[in-house]
């Protein structure tokens, strides 16, 4: 039988999401509407379509690297990624509203499911340990923040980052990272049991890898301005994510005492490619430059996982579950520097804007105090007894939110009996 704090944790998951879902029904029925006169919007459906499995298949497969937390991994992500995409549309709409409503087409629901990006992109930072409630309240709390955040950089700075590398990618990185500050946990000093791979788990994990690999081209190209940028952002991105690919096994096996290949890196530091030239990929900077980017990507990335996570968890008290610092924010911070190179080599203007080195530097630099500050607060918010954290011994487990295969349950009683079993044979 449940206990009566799951039982009242489960009433306030079910309340609030309850709430949450009918608050944006009526607020879509107030202000949204169809943007009937745009016909052109067809042409980049097949954008839609690819940003739309990395968000739900890519980076909830991820994430499924846990051993004991796939269940939590995919399914809240999906939970995560449905709310974020509605309440994006309303945050970014308010922004952009014509007599007082919100027209939505299908580059509106790219950059909905962009806005997703940024909580997913936090959620990796903290995944294992927070409850379902505490995400509800990220993905509203950053998507709002995120929202304000992008109209900074790309209407007032007016800033490029086509492929958002500092607004979604560092964003939420450093987002994420305050958070995990906040919610610091000693008792997660030494490594949770649970906090480690399997074979099998380290697969599914690939899939997602691959999934975004294969896709990053169209994340980083599909609010291009035309069809000629579009064309750019998707060659620099193909030639970027090859190169690092590259570069991180070399680097992969040179790191490692035996020379072999770590899962962990190719799994993430692989895509630090696309992070890094999203920021400039749609400017005319050539193949061989976006390659350039991809290889230092991969570089910073391989050696983050290797040195800067251990000592962030040691030192700093961030625990960066999947590594978000350096697939995300380390990246992200390369593709807004470049985006700064770039600007300041070229002349770059599109409409009457004119891109310059001064407002790349203030939207990086916005972007990342905006994400420390959104993330420490909504840390705090968080960190409420109320919202029913997990205990550190139940991190890591899907068993606690979640209906676990009775077979599964069995393996484990199984196993633990077969290890008291050995511990014994091993006294004797």
């Amino acid at each position: 039988m449940p206990s009566a704090l799951d039982t009242n944790m489960r009433f306030k998951f079910s309340a609030l999401a309850l709430l949450l879902e009918v608050i944006i029904i009526v607020l879509f029925g107030l202000f949204v509407e169809y943007d009937s006169n745009n016909v052109s919007q067809n042409t980049i459906y097949p954008f839609f379509q690819d940003v739309h499995v990395m968000i739900f298949v890519g980076f909830g497969f991820l994430m499924t690297f846990l051993k004991k937390y796939g269940f939590s991994s995919v399914g809240i992500n999906m939970l995560i990624a449905a709310l974020g995409l509605q309440w994006g549309t309303l945050m970014q709409g308010f922004w952009h509203m014509k007599g007082g409503k919100i027209s939505v087409d299908i580059k509106s629901m790219i950059n909905a499911d962009f806005s997703t990006a940024t909580a997913l992109i936090s959620f990796g930072a903290v995944l294992g340990k927070t409850s379902p409630v505490q995400m509800l309240i990220l993905t509203i709390l950053e998507i709002t923040i995120f929202a304000c955040n992008e109209h900074l950089v790309t209407e007032i700075l007016q800033a490029t980052d086509v492929g958002a590398s500092m607004t979604i990618h560092a964003f939420g990185a450093y987002f994420g990272l305050a958070v995990a500050l906040v919610l610091y946990r000693p008792g997660l000093k030494n490594k949770h049991e649970n906090e480690e791979s399997t074979y099998h788990s380290d697969i599914f994990a690939m899939i997602g890898t691959l999934f975004l690999w294969l896709f990053w081209p169209s994340f980083n190209s599909a609010i291009a301005h035309d069809q000629d940028s579009r064309t750019k952002a998707i060659v620099n991105t193909y030639y970027s994510l090859a190169a690092c690919t590259v570069v991180t096994f070399a680097l992969s096996s040179l790191v490692d005492q035996r020379g072999k290949f770590s899962m962990v890196l190719i799994q993430n530091a692989t895509l630090a490619g696309g992070v890094a030239v999203g920021t400039c990929a749609d400017m005319s900077i050539y193949p061989f430059a976006a390659m350039c980017i991809g290889s230092i990507a991969g570089i910073i990335s391989v050696l983050g996982f290797k040195f800067l996570t251990p000592f962030m968890a040691s030192k700093l008290n961030i625990q960066d579950t999947c590594g978000v610092h350096n697939l995300h924010g380390l990246p992200g911070i390369l593709g807004g520097i470049a985006g700064i190179i770039v600007t300041a080599v070229r002349k770059e203007i599109r409409a009457t804007a004119r891109f310059t080195p001064d407002m790349q530097a203030a939207a990086l630099g916005s972007t990342i105090a905006i994400a420390l500050a959104g993330g420490i607060l909504t840390g705090g918010i968080l960190k409420l007894p109320f919202l029913g954290q997990a205990s550190d011994q139940n991190c890591f487990d899907d068993s606690v939110y979640w209906e676990v295969p009775e077979e599964e349950k069995l393996y484990e009683i199984h196993s633990n009996n077969h290890d008291e079993h050995s511990r014994f044979e091993a006294t004797m």
